[in-house]
């Protein structure tokens, strides 16, 4: 029996102070709504809509076709009741769950444990923690038996209820069929007038309805309502993200230092240092060295590649390749194995070959380099006449001196030799050396003559 879930992202977040939608911002490089689409569809929920209102054209922007959508009128109403009932479309003979935009943390594995409680016969499943302090979250109230018979949101509590620590979190699994025949029974006669989706739970038991809880930590439920709330979850994905390359082998040297997206994926045995961020789709292999001060973006490493204080994005490395400090590889370089990428080198949509080596100030852009080269210090690829950019070639075995300007496009041939401060103009065939320099002009004792004539 397949279930679906209705996503709640109809409210702005005003206490987050932005232009942009809550459910937007972002957790280590994702979005928050993301990470809980993802936890559905790890958990097999098949189908999912998610409800929009304000600001829904940046909601759907981002989702695009990947979800389907419903939208909130607030004519009928505001609160997370109506919310729901205006995805109930979807709402089929099996669960149906109804959760929050903006809970990153939810685990797959609650959801699982709901679906099948009920499956089993629950009329529903709700997800709840006991904390110390519940200041601000709905309580779970009980009978006298035990069995849930509630949900009392803390402006509404009695001084008693307000003492009970089993809090409401975030997320709730219906029996479809009741959902969509008691969404629409749920009232307004609350401290604020919304209509709240926890009163579903006292119609439910009304009903003589069974409702299973299914208890989490309390971070596991945490909502982003505001910038501190924001960094709290950041803090805590961050904490359950490394802890997991960890346990898999992974050396951090301070984690609570060190940010790595939920998609990027680390070999054992790599060793990573503090203030290193690694987001989107980056992919390290093992054995590796990531130093201090390291930004990676879609960045693909192979095994044993070292890297200090630099910025690789949409890039490929080869195994054996050290880079930095400070080298800059941006999107479409790819560099093979046991390369040399020194300081303050800028790669840019080029290719270079195993062994090359490019140490230091160094500019190569739109240019396709062999093995075993070398480019001196200083060596510049003028690839961009001011309208279209140009692609040069530099076969095996060259060696390019320092301060050589390569005006593209243009061919160096295998084992060819440029000399320093040479500007390359044409194309140099295999074995040849080039020398292009102006004619060196020395006035001797210029500089006692301008003292005295005091020019100096």
């Amino acid at each position: 029996m397949k279930s679906v879930a209705i996503v709640l992202a109809a409210g702005v977040g005003e206490r987050m102070k932005s232009k942009k939608h809550k459910v937007l911002h972002e957790i280590l490089g994702v979005p928050l709504i993301d990470y809980l689409l993802k936890t559905a569809n790890d958990a097999g929920i098949g189908r999912t809509v998610v409800v929009v209102g304000n600001r829904a054209e940046q909601v759907c922007g981002h989702l695009g076709n990947r979800v389907e959508y419903a939208v909130q009128n607030p004519a009928l109403g505001w609160g997370t009741a109506k919310a729901a009932q205006a995805g109930i479309g979807i709402a089929e003979d099996g669960p149906a769950f109804v959760l929050l935009g903006d809970s990153p943390l939810l685990r797959a594995e609650t959801l699982i444990e709901m679906r099948e409680a009920v499956q089993g016969g629950a009329a529903a499943a709700i997800m709840t923690s006991v904390v110390e302090n519940p200041t601000g979250y709905g309580r779970i109230l009980r009978d006298e038996e035990g069995n849930v018979c509630g949900i009392v949101e803390e402006k509404d509590a009695t001084p008693e209820q307000r003492e009970l620590r089993e809090i409401n979190s975030a997320a709730l699994c219906v029996d479809g069929e009741l959902l969509r025949e008691c969404l629409p029974l749920i009232g307004n006669n609350n401290a604020k007038g919304e209509y709240y989706l926890t009163d579903l739970t006292g119609i439910l038991y009304a009903r003589g309805g069974k409702i299973v809880t299914v208890r989490t930590e309390e971070s596991d439920g945490v909502g982003v309502n505001t910038r501190a709330q924001l960094a709290q979850a950041t803090a805590l994905m961050r904490e359950r993200i490394n802890r997991c390359h960890m346990d898999a082998g992974v050396t951090l040297i301070d984690p609570a230092r060190t940010d790595i997206g939920p998609d990027v994926t680390i070999g054992e045995d790599t060793v990573i240092h503090p203030n290193c961020m690694l987001m989107g789709k980056t992919q390290i292999g093992e054995d590796c060295v990531l130093l201090p001060g390291c930004r990676f973006e879609n960045a693909l490493l192979g095994d044993s590649v070292r890297v200090e204080s630099s910025l690789l994005q949409d890039c490929t490395v080869g195994s054996g390749t050290t880079i930095g400090p400070f080298a800059n590889l941006r999107p479409g370089s790819a560099l093979g194995e046991r390369c040399r990428i020194g300081d303050f080198v800028e790669i840019k949509n080029s290719n270079i070959g195993d062994l090359t080596r490019i140490s230091h100030l160094t500019y190569v852009g739109d240019s396709d380099l062999g093995k075993d080269i070398n480019l001196g210090c200083g060596v510049v690829f003028s690839n961009y006449d001011g309208k279209n950019k140009a692609r040069s070639t530099i076969a095996d075995h060259a060696f390019i001196g320092g301060n050589v300007n390569l005006v593209s496009p243009v061919s160096i041939g295998e084992s060819a030799y440029i000399a320093a401060g040479t500007t390359v103009t044409e194309d140099v065939p295999a074995n040849a050396l080039a020398v292009g320099r102006a004619k060196p002009y020395i006035k001797e004792g210029w500089v006692e003559a301008r003292k005295k004539a005091g020019k100096l």
